[in-house]
């Protein structure tokens, strides 16, 4: 049996919209893990998440359905090139994800939010935009502006509820580590783009993946380059002390599984980005995709209560966030049709 492709605008920007809560989600799964749990052992849980739902993906949706070419069928004939970019773009993720959470630790979300997701946001669309050009760049960018006004006022929120922190301890190394960190989230998602045949899910070009193969490439990119780059987290953490693999198996089934439940809401969140990438275009799916900082920002608002005495002033911020947020996506979307 084929797969299942997505046939109407519509339905692409729902998953798109989806996608968007996933990616501002699974990070919540690690406040539910044990406070002594080491965010390097949620990782490698969250990284096993991922790599489980792009099998279960590729054997259920990527396997029934009308058009396009099955799982096992599409893996074999794809070509080494198309896989080794697939590839690639999880190494790249995974190096941009970790640095992500680094810069957090070391400079605050009220800079790494704006730098690096800002950054990732903008030069991704941008990217993404050059490999296939569907939407409305007027609309599409207009849009992007819009959303990045939001991220700096998340950011002023945030730079305002942790004013009590010595302003000179965000350094150079956070603000760098945030560059890089944008820099190479905002080209992770051309590695996948193309090793798929956007223009085509019905019958896609030989050689080239359905966005079900694509995304378990991807996938074992990522599990596979955890093990360098987070090994040498483990041993190198940005705090605390070292922690080893013997850590890892001293967990409890809660514990992993939480890690995992966060990795499959990011996978969820993923497959769906791709498989709306062909009928929105691989520029407006990232573009929404990334909009998951505010609402990350909205659970952080509404669900853990990060600024209930923050104020006035930072309730003026947060809600000029949110305007500019809702406005920014809804060009966005407009763009596409």
């Amino acid at each position: 049996k084929p797969m299942f492709i997505v046939e109407s605008y519509t339905t692409a920007i729902l998953f798109c919209i989806i996608t968007m809560i996933c990616w501002g989600s699974w990070a919540n799964t690690q406040k539910l893990s044990e406070k002594t749990w080491r965010f390097e052992l949620f990782y490698w849980d969250y990284v096993i998440g991922i790599l489980l739902f792009s099998i279960l993906c590729a054997f259920t949706l990527g396997s029934t359905g009308d058009g396009g070419r099955s799982f096992i069928t599409d893996l074999k004939q794809a070509d080494s090139f198309n896989i080794l970019s697939a590839l690639v773009g999880g190494f790249v993720f995974n190096a941009a994800n970790i640095l992500f959470s680094a810069a957090i630790a070391i400079a605050g979300m009220a800079v790494a939010f704006p730098v690096g997701i800002g950054i990732a946001l903008v030069l991704g669309v941008v990217l993404n935009y050059n490999v296939a050009q569907k939407g409305n760049p007027y609309f599409l960018f207009t849009g992007v502006a819009l959303v990045i006004i939001a991220i700096l006022f998340n950011a002023a929120a945030y730079k305002r509820k942790s004013q009590s922190r010595a302003a000179g301890e965000v350094t150079a190394k956070g603000i760098i580590i945030s560059v890089v960190a944008g820099i190479l989230m905002s080209f992770f998602y051309r590695f996948i783009a193309s090793a798929m045949d956007l223009e085509n899910f019905e019958s896609p070009m030989p050689g080239k993946m359905t966005p079900y193969t694509a995304v378990f490439i991807f996938s074992a990119g990522i599990f596979l380059s955890n093990f360098i780059f987070n090994t040498a987290l483990m041993k190198k953490p940005i705090t605390g002390p070292p922690v080893t693999y013997s850590d890892y198996f001293k967990g409890n089934f809660k514990t992993h599984f939480v890690g995992i439940l966060g990795g499959l809401i990011w996978g969820l969140g993923n497959s769906l980005n791709l498989i709306a990438a062909g009928k929105a275009g691989p520029a407006i799916s990232y573009g929404l995709g990334q909009g998951a900082t505010l609402i990350a920002a909205l659970w952080g608002v509404f669900i853990w209560k990060e600024f209930k005495d923050a104020g006035k002033q930072t309730n003026v911020l947060i809600a000029a966030m949110f305007f500019f947020f809702l406005t920014g996506i809804a060009l966005i979307i407009y763009a596409g049709t």
